[in-house]
């Protein structure tokens, strides 16, 4: 859209705002890094847009609050009233604008909380490149002894899951920076899918879910106000909103050292990727900017049936740069800092989805280990076909056949068309970006493509 139109729908959004018995202003940070904290002030109609923000963002001290001073970004909130769909690049009563030279965004006809915290996400994409810092749609935790691991993963991969690990600090499940000071969170709080959840499967996440929580999507029993965890009638897509501090074992202030381990997720449901595969650096821009899981039905509306899909940065609709940008700057701290890359398929083993089994979240948790305890890098190595992953012999508590796909599947031949149909959407996906240059020089896309499969 252009300068006029977004003045239009910002003024739409303000009258509306100004005709309210009473509005909501959040003042907050993004950003646990106190050199890189960026000021938001989120202005809303409704106490559940309010109370989603102040769990999500980093809640000031009342000392911070009265020095909080002109905020770095404004969000005007005027969900419950659509835009005038005969307004100038409008195409339904919803829009979301983002306007980076007036640092503001407005929310016409959508209530769907997930757009300010989104919107703000994309601001980050934006602003912290500009200062040497990469941003990542990633989760993040460590270990007793330090050691920091980032979990990339789309919807539905096991991001939160996995980076939720009892045994480990939680930094963070979704949003980070990795400047010259280590990793930080961006926000201040988790937001949890929360289908089927229960204590013994998500301790943790179980009992997050405590007064100041928001539950969005679920079905309760009005009288007891008791949770209907497994019910899908409303939707796959329940959720949790809480202050990360509702984590036992979140590491306050949110922040850490330089990563050891980028682990990127992807819920393979075709069945031909490894549970693990160690990747080079080259390889790790690839499989990053590929961004790939298939959506299998719960995690987006209107699908049954698996699909391949692609996000690059495992962020696609936040990112402002090109994603070898982003690539190359992940590339360049794990190669300084000495980060080992893996690939992890928390997806189908045995066969495709409808015929094989959802790889057991135990066997994913005893691989995340053996990458966190570094007994993966002392372990024997082979080389797949197609996808030329390196995948190791043993890992201690998991059945060795598992390791490689095509033991696992009866019908040999049907792996292999599996597996190069697979390829196939890979390298189709990755035309998008094969012509990338910094400055004239392609050599970093021709060494990030001879990474993909053959």
């Amino acid at each position: 859209m252009d300068e006029h139109t977004f003045l239009v729908n910002r003024e739409r959004a303000v009258d509306y705002l100004n005709s309210l018995e009473k509005v909501f202003v959040n003042d907050l940070f993004l950003n646990w890094d106190p050199e890189h904290r960026i000021k938001v002030r989120i202005i809303s109609a409704r106490a559940y847009h309010s109370l989603f923000m102040y769990n999500m963002c980093i809640r000031p001290t009342l000392e911070e609050l009265e020095d909080f001073g002109t905020p770095d970004f404004t969000i005007y909130n005027a969900g419950q009233f659509p835009c005038n769909r005969y307004t100038h690049y409008m195409t339904s009563s919803t829009s979301i604008d983002l306007n980076l030279q007036r640092k503001e965004m407005v929310i016409l006809g959508t209530q769907y909380a997930g757009e300010m915290k989104k919107g703000l996400f994309s601001v980050m994409h934006y602003l912290m490149p500009q200062r040497g810092i990469l941003s990542v749609h990633s989760g993040c935790n460590m270990g007793k002894d330090g050691d920091v691991a980032l979990f990339f993963g789309l919807s539905g991969t096991g991001k939160t899951t996995l980076s939720t690990d009892p045994n480990r600090y939680l930094i963070g499940d979704d949003e980070h920076c990795w400047s010259d000071n280590g990793v930080s969170n961006i926000e201040g709080g988790c937001y949890a899918k929360c289908i089927d959840l229960s204590q013994e499967k998500e301790p943790d996440i179980w009992n997050a879910i405590k007064f100041g929580t928001v539950l969005e999507n679920v079905v309760f029993d009005e009288h007891t106000r008791e949770v209907y965890y497994e019910d899908r009638s409303v939707t796959e897509n329940t959720r949790a909103c809480y202050p990360i501090e509702y984590i036992p074992n979140a590491k306050i202030p949110c922040v850490g050292p330089h990563p050891k381990n980028v682990i990127l997720l992807a819920c393979d449901a075709f069945g031909v990727l490894p549970p693990i595969s160690k990747l080079t650096l080259p390889q790790t821009m690839y499989h990053f900017i590929s961004g790939y899981t298939a959506l299998i039905a719960g995690t987006e509306d209107g699908i049954l049936e698996p699909q391949a899909t692609f996000s690059a940065c495992f962020g696609a609709a936040f990112i402002m740069l090109h994603p070898t940008q982003y690539a190359a700057m992940l590339a360049e701290r794990m190669r300084r800092h000495g980060a080992t890359g893996w690939l992890v398929n928390t997806g189908w083993s045995g066969g495709s989805y409808g015929v094989g089994q959802r790889m057991k979240l135990a066997y994913t948790r005893k691989i995340i280990d053996a990458i966190h305890n570094g007994s993966l890098l002392n372990a024997k190595y082979e080389e797949t076909p197609v996808f030329k992953l390196q995948i190791p012999d043993y890992i201690d508590g998991i059945p060795s056949h598992i390791l490689h796909p095509e033991n696992t599947w009866s019908d040999v031949k049907a792996y292999r068309e599996t597996l190069e149909k697979l390829a196939g959407l890979f390298k189709k996906n990755f035309e998008n970006f094969s012509d990338y240059k910094i400055g004239n020089d392609s050599r970093l896309t021709q060494e990030i493509m001879e990474a993909g499969p053959l």
